[in-house]
C-alpha cells in the first residue's frame, strides 16, 4: 500500500537524517567507520565562559555542516567553524573548554578541536586515513578514537594535543565506538572479531581485551554508567534493537526496554539514575526516558514527527534533542518530566546533533 504524503515526508526525513546526522557512523562502519583553521570567534558577553551552560550542535545554515554553539535558552547562536567542508559530531571536553569534532576539510575524516569561543582550532590526527568517533578521557588529557589507517577499523588513543597517537587494538576485524570508564582505567568498545559485533573491554593501554557479551546476535554502542556499576549497550538478540545493561565483568545481562519496536540512541543521565533513548514503539521516532532499571518509561516528545538524538543537561533536569517537525531539523529542549518543551532553533536549515556543556553524558 503506498505511503501517504505525510508518511513519505517523514520517511524521507529519517533517511536524510541518517545520511547527515549519522554520516560519520556510516562512514566508520562501512570503511571499517592541512591544519584546521578559520573558526569564527564568539563575541564577548555571549555566555562563552568555561562554566556557562551552552549547547553545541551541527548546522547546515551556511550551506554545509558547521559547528555552532548557543546558550541553553537558544540565544547567542554562534558559528565556531567556517569552511566549505563537513564539520560534524561535536563532543565537549569534560571541563567544557574545548570541542572535538570530525571534519573532511583535508579530503578525509580527521579529528579536530576548537575552543568554546571559536579560537584555537586545530587538526589533531592529520592522517590520510579516516579518523572518527572521538571520545574524551574523563580527565580530558586523552582522546580515544577509531581509525582505518591500518586498512581496517582499529581503536587508537592520543593525547589531547594530538601527540602520541597509539593503536590499542590490532586485528583484521572492525573495532569501533570506544568509550572510557569513569576512572579512565578502561575502554569499552564494539568488535566483530568473533564473527558478529560484541561488546569488549580493555585496559586503557590496550591490554587484556575481553569479550563481555559473547552472544550470536549483534551488540553495540556500549557506555559505562557514571558510577562505574553498569555498562549499557544495544542488542539485537531479541530480533530488534533493545537497550541492555550488564555488570562491568559481563554478568547479569538484562533487557531494559523489552518492546517489539526498535530502541536506540540511548544515553545515561549525569547521575546514572535514568536513561534517555529513542523508540519506535508509538509508530514513529520519539524521545523517551526511563529509570536505570527499565521502569517508569515516559514519552517526552510525543509528536508525530521524527524526534531523535537526545542528550542530557548537566544537572539532569532537561533533555535536548532534534526534531523534523517542519521542513527541516530543529533543536528543542524538554523537562525530564515531559513538561516545558521549548524550540531553540528556527532557521530554514538543518540543525542537529545537540550536546549540552560542560560535560557530555555517556551513551550512544
Amino acid at each position: 500500500m503506498p505511503l501517504g504524503r505525510q508518511a513519505m515526508r517523514q520517511e524521507a526525513a529519517r533517511l536524510a537524517f541518517r545520511l547527515l546526522a549519522g554520516l560519520l557512523a556510516v562512514a566508520v562502519l562501512a570503511a571499517l567507520s592541512s591544519a584546521c583553521g578559520g573558526g569564527k570567534q564568539a563575541e564577548e558577553g555571549q555566555g562563552t565562559e568555561a562554566g556557562g551552560s551552552q549547547i553545541v550542535f551541527a548546522s547546515m545554515r551556511d550551506g554545509n555542516p558547521e559547528i555552532y554553539v548557543m546558550n541553553a535558552d537558544g540565544s547567542a547562536q554562534t558559528r565556531l567553524t567556517n569552511n566549505p567542508a563537513v564539520d560534524t559530531a561535536p563532543k565537549w571536553s569534560p571541563d567544557g573548554s574545548r570541542i572535538a569534532f570530525t571534519s573532511t576539510r583535508d579530503g578525509n575524516y580527521d579529528i579536530c578541536v576548537v575552543n568554546r569561543d571559536g579560537s584555537g582550532e586545530a587538526n589533531l590526527t592529520g592522517n590520510p586515513a579516516a579518523d572518527a568517533a572521538p571520545a574524551w578521557s574523563p580527565d580530558g588529557s586523552r582522546i580515544a578514537f577509531t581509525s582505518d589507517r591500518d586498512g581496517n577499523s582499529e581503536i587508537y588513543v592520543m593525547k589531547a594535543d594530538g601527540s602520541a597517537q597509539t593503536r590499542l587494538t590490532n586485528n583484521p576485524a572492525t573495532d569501533t565506538g570506544p568509550q572510557w570508564s569513569p576512572d579512565g582505567s578502561k575502554i569499552v568498545f564494539a568488535s566483530d572479531r568473533d564473527g558478529n559485533f560484541e561488546i569488549y573491554v580493555m585496559n586503557a593501554d590496550g591490554s587484556d581485551q575481553t569479550n563481555l557479551t559473547d552472544n550470536p546476535a549483534k551488540d553495540g554502542a556500549p557506555a559505562w554508567s557514571p558510577d562505574d556499576s553498569k555498562i549499557g549497550f544495544w542488542s539485537m538478540r531479541d530480533g530488534n534493537f533493545e537497550i541492555y545493561v550488564m555488570n562491568p565483568d559481563g554478568s547479569d545481562q538484562t533487557n531494559l526496554t523489552n518492546n517489539p519496536a526498535a530502541e536506540y540512541l540511548w544515553t545515561w543521565s549525569p547521575d546514572g539514575s535514568k536513561i534517555v533513548f529513542v523508540s519506535l514503539r508509538d509508530g514513529n521516532e520519539e524521545v523517551y526516558v526511563m529509570n536505570a532499571d527499565g521502569a517508569g518509561v515516559l514519552n517526552l516528545s510525543n509528536n508525530p514527527a521524527v524526534d531523535a538524538e537526545p542528550a542530557w543537561s548537566p544537572d539532569g533536569s532537561h533533555i535536548v534533542f532534534d526534531s523534523f517537525r517542519g521542513d527541516n531539523w530543529d533543536i528543542y529542549t524538554v523537562g525530564v518530566d515531559g513538561t516545558g518543551e521549548a524550540r531553540l532553533t528556527s532557521v530554514a536549515a538543518w540543525d542537529s546533533q545537540p550536546v549540552w556543556s560542560p560535560r557530555a553524558s555517556r551513551g550512544r
